[in-house]
């Protein structure tokens, strides 16, 4: 009986036309021990994962962006399999906040390294995620950005959905905190790590392992309010200084409103609130460089 390869990578082809084949040939190029396996439609990462952990693979590669990434770590969630990445999509939030290099082959060489750090896992819903979630304006910004115009504009396509949405009159989010207090908002972003669209450090002093979500509240929704908050956050982290928002750090919170606002987790969508965040029990394992020693 043969010997089990330690390493499945799940593969996203249609993550963005072109650029995915390129990835394929060159994941084939740098890592022909590993096995491959491609997804065909949403959740096949998910699946695939669980399979590859039923199995007993030491390690499972997610190939793609970080919607690939979100379904196999919630394929991973709970076991002891180790999750890697090789950054194909649009943004690669999560692997800008592990400090992986840009070239695949540096990351297949951080993946052979072997380097595993535990953090943090953040559920909404019980669905897992890694570096961020949103409730209100950014998820509607996800809902109304098309699949087509992401692969034919890019990060563009992004700032297209935001004019659109911004015009729209926002919805009344209510805030709910574990120590019991309240707050009101019209949007709301929910961060694991430092990073949210790109290497932008919106939530300044968040961590990957310290047990907490950074939460940002902001209380309003005009053209003019996004440009003063898009101000703060790429000059130096100021937005949570300005007096519509509220930046705060919890275990668990709860969000609702008396409307039907969608709900995203690394740029996908999960369904409308009321969502609950929280923690999985389980923290999950990363292969990836040794995390910058931090002051306390």
């Amino acid at each position: 009986m043969s010997e089990l390869p330690a390493t499945m990578i799940i593969l996203n082809p249609a993550a963005r036309g072109d650029r995915a084949v390129r990835l394929e040939e060159e994941i084939a190029r740098v890592a022909p021990e590993a096995v491959v396996r491609a997804t065909t439609q949403a959740g096949d990462a998910a699946r695939l994962a669980r399979e590859a952990v039923a199995t007993g693979y030491a390690q499972v590669v997610a190939a793609g962006g970080d919607g690939t990434i979100n379904e196999v770590v919630n394929g991973l969630a709970g076991s002891t399999t180790a999750l890697g990445l090789l950054p194909g999509g649009t943004m690669n939030v999560f692997a800008c906040e592990l400090g992986l290099p840009r070239r695949l082959a540096e990351c297949w060489e951080v993946i052979r390294a072997g380097n595993v750090r535990e953090i943090d896992l953040p559920t909404a819903n019980g669905h897992a995620f890694v570096q961020l979630a949103g409730v209100g304006f950014d998820a509607q910004v996800v809902q109304a950005t098309s699949r087509q115009s992401k692969k034919s504009l890019g990060p563009l396509s992004y700032l297209i959905s935001m004019a659109q949405v911004a015009g729209r009159k926002p919805p009344r989010l209510r805030v709910e905190l574990e120590a019991g207090a309240e707050e009101e908002g019209a949007f709301v972003l929910i961060g694991n790590g430092r990073f949210y669209g790109g290497p932008f450090s919106v939530f300044t002093g968040a961590r990957l392992d310290d047990g907490l979500l950074d939460l940002l509240i902001f209380r309003n929704l005009g053209y003019l309010d996004i440009m003063r908050y898009a101000h703060g956050i790429l000059f130096g982290g100021k937005h949570v200084n300005l007096r519509d928002v509220s930046y705060l750090r919890t275990p668990r919170l709860r969000v609702s409103a008396e409307e039907e606002v969608p709900v995203e987790v690394d740029g996908e969508l999960i369904g409308t609130a009321p969502v609950e965040f929280g923690f999985h029990p389980t923290r999950l394992r990363v292969l990836a460089p040794p995390a910058p020693v931090l002051p306390s």
